[in-house]
């Protein structure tokens, strides 16, 4: 099946300064949630806005559903790190503002219907009316992620979300974005630092080296089953054992691997998708 993204060969570079990532290749599937993963300045964000069209790539493309992207479509929503709310709205006009622009010829009660769907969607139902000062850090970010929804987008693109929020707070969210994607189906790009959080939602998780230069260095396949529970997860022997080979990479392997290529890497290829297990001492993008 043809992925429905498709990022081929990409490189970005600012200025005359080495490019912070290059020959970039992923593919993602209709329904899949992707997580990247790596240290700061490996250009994990500068991905997630050629994605969304607000940024370009240097060199290379990245194709959704065969058509190369130029510039943000409503196909394509973001939730950023902040939740980038218009403060004078409330939080159905925050909502219905998004709705709008998706179907600006829909009446003011569809609009404010599909607005409604999405915030109770995201358990905030009785709060519509409350402006963002009224709200919670945890419930603006919930509100942020109803805009997003409620375009009905082919694929949903988050930015560490949930990294400025409390540990509680967090976990909930964590739980109600894997609960929307997962019985919607959505297709799920999420930038993250957190090791826990990628394992929990993802069904692969996407290393990149450091930067500059940085690259994919391997793609693991999650191990989990797509029925895992959060309160399970420390009794699962896979979870600590993929937990442990992440937390590796980062250590080490993140440069190590930028620095010291394995023999027979070819960095112009895709990486292959492959369990924990079978990823270390492995050509990342030799032939399964």
């Amino acid at each position: 099946m043809a992925p429905l993204i498709s990022i081929e060969g990409i490189g970005r570079s600012f200025g005359d300064g080495p490019p912070v990532f290059e020959d970039l290749w992923l593919s993602v599937q209709q329904g899949e949630f992707v997580c990247i993963i790596g240290h700061s300045g490996c250009g994990k964000t500068t991905v997630l806005n050629i994605l969304a069209g607000l940024d370009r790539p240097s060199a290379g493309a990245v194709l959704v559903a065969g058509q190369e992207i130029t510039g943000p479509s409503l196909d394509r929503a973001v939730v950023f790190q902040g939740h980038a709310l218009l403060p004078w709205r409330t939080a159905l006009g925050n909502v219905a503002y998004a709705v709008r622009s998706r179907w600006p010829r829909a009446s003011r009660n569809e609009v404010e219907a599909r607005a409604r769907r999405a915030i109770a969607l995201v358990g905030l139902a009785g709060a519509e009316l409350k402006k963002p000062a009224e709200l919670s850090g945890g419930m603006k970010q919930r509100v942020g992620i109803a805009r997003a929804l409620s375009i009905e987008p082919k694929i949903l693109l988050m930015d560490e979300p949930f990294s400025a929020l409390d540990a509680l707070t967090r976990g909930t969210l964590q739980d109600e974005a894997r609960r929307i994607c997962t019985s919607s189906g959505q297709t799920t790009v999420m930038i993250t630092h957190d090791v826990d959080e990628a394992i929990y939602l993802a069904d692969k998780i996407v290393l990149m080296t450091n930067g500059p230069n940085a690259q994919v260095a391997e793609i693991v396949v999650n191990p989990l089953p797509a029925d895992r529970v959060r309160t399970d997860l420390h009794h699962d022997s896979r979870y600590t054992a993929v937990r442990n080979h992440l937390i590796d990479f980062l250590v080490d392997r993140s440069r190590t691997f930028r620095d010291a290529p394995p023999a027979g890497y070819d960095r112009t290829r895709p990486p292959v998708a492959r369990p924990y297990h079978d990823v270390r001492g492995v050509v990342p993008n030799a032939l399964p």
